[in-house]
Protein backbone atom coordinates (compact mmCIF):
# COMPACT_ATOMS: atom_id res chain seq x y z
CA UNK A 1 0.00 0.00 0.00
CA UNK A 2 3.00 2.34 0.63
CA UNK A 3 4.24 2.12 -2.75
CA UNK A 4 0.76 2.60 -4.24
CA UNK A 5 -0.02 5.97 -2.14
CA UNK A 6 3.48 7.13 -3.27
CA UNK A 7 2.67 6.74 -6.96
CA UNK A 8 -0.39 8.06 -6.97
CA UNK A 9 0.80 11.34 -4.66
CA UNK A 10 4.35 11.55 -5.56
CA UNK A 11 5.84 14.46 -4.23
CA UNK A 12 3.73 15.66 -2.38
CA UNK A 13 4.49 13.66 0.22
CA UNK A 14 6.76 14.82 2.74
CA UNK A 15 7.27 11.88 4.58
CA UNK A 16 6.00 8.39 4.58
CA UNK A 17 6.90 6.19 7.71
CA UNK A 18 5.88 2.63 7.79
CA UNK A 19 6.19 1.10 11.81
CA UNK A 20 6.64 -2.57 12.01
CA UNK A 21 4.54 -4.08 14.65
CA UNK A 22 3.06 -7.72 15.81
CA UNK A 23 -0.61 -8.72 16.55
CA UNK A 24 -1.87 -7.69 13.30
CA UNK A 25 -1.84 -3.90 14.34
CA UNK A 26 -2.52 -1.74 11.22
CA UNK A 27 -2.64 1.66 11.48
CA UNK A 28 -2.97 4.88 8.90
CA UNK A 29 -1.86 8.28 11.01
CA UNK A 30 -2.01 11.79 8.81
CA UNK A 31 -1.00 14.86 10.09
CA UNK A 32 -0.57 12.93 14.01
CA UNK A 33 -4.39 11.72 13.34
CA UNK A 34 -5.63 8.56 12.78
CA UNK A 35 -7.63 7.76 10.00
CA UNK A 36 -7.69 4.49 9.55
CA UNK A 37 -7.05 1.51 12.33
CA UNK A 38 -7.31 -2.41 11.73
CA UNK A 39 -8.05 -2.81 15.35
CA UNK A 40 -10.85 -0.41 15.90
CA UNK A 41 -12.28 -1.50 11.96
CA UNK A 42 -11.23 -4.97 12.10
CA UNK A 43 -10.31 -4.99 8.59
CA UNK A 44 -7.42 -4.24 6.33
CA UNK A 45 -8.59 -0.96 4.23
CA UNK A 46 -9.38 -1.08 0.36
CA UNK A 47 -6.52 1.09 -1.19
CA UNK A 48 -9.74 4.35 -2.60
CA UNK A 49 -10.64 4.91 1.33
CA UNK A 50 -7.01 5.37 2.01
CA UNK A 51 -6.49 7.73 -0.83
CA UNK A 52 -10.12 9.35 -0.19
CA UNK A 53 -8.96 9.82 3.74
CA UNK A 54 -5.92 10.83 3.08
Amino acid sequence: MATEILNKYGNNIKSLTLIPSGGGVFEVIKNDKLIFSKTKSGRFPELNELFEAI
